[in-house]
């Protein structure tokens, strides 16, 4: 799957939370949103140390994070489903450094490929 066809993907199927994900998917979609996280974040912290209240580019970047948030959280859960795992793993997330190391284990699925190569 390509960078386009991610984005597109994961956009016609903005709140899907059944089904799978494949890894290209997945990976393609996290760095759309990073770039995207970039481009409007970058700017509004820089507005917000300067104290500019009349920016509105806090706002746009809290409404860019809302429309993007429930797109993200299905393909991870797709993506999750694809390596057979619930999609409730996704919470695990929260837990400090140990919860996140495990969670890109789970989305990178590599227990596949170390095994083959055995």
């Amino acid at each position: 799957m390509t960078f386009g066809q991610s984005i597109s993907t994961c956009f016609s199927k903005y709140c899907t939370f059944t089904g799978r994900a494949s890894r290209s998917e997945y990976w393609w979609w996290f760095l759309f949103t990073f770039i995207i996280g970039c481009l409007f974040g970058i700017p509004s912290g820089i507005t917000a140390v300067h104290e500019s209240a009349g920016s509105g580019l806090p706002v746009i970047s809290y409404i860019v994070s809302a429309i993007l948030f429930l797109p993200s959280l299905g393909v991870l859960m797709r993506r999750l489903h694809d390596t057979g795992k619930s999609g409730w793993w996704w919470l695990i997330g929260f837990i400090p450094v140990l919860g996140t190391i495990v969670l890109i284990i789970f989305l990178c699925h590599l227990r596949r490929y170390l095994l083959q190569r055995s």
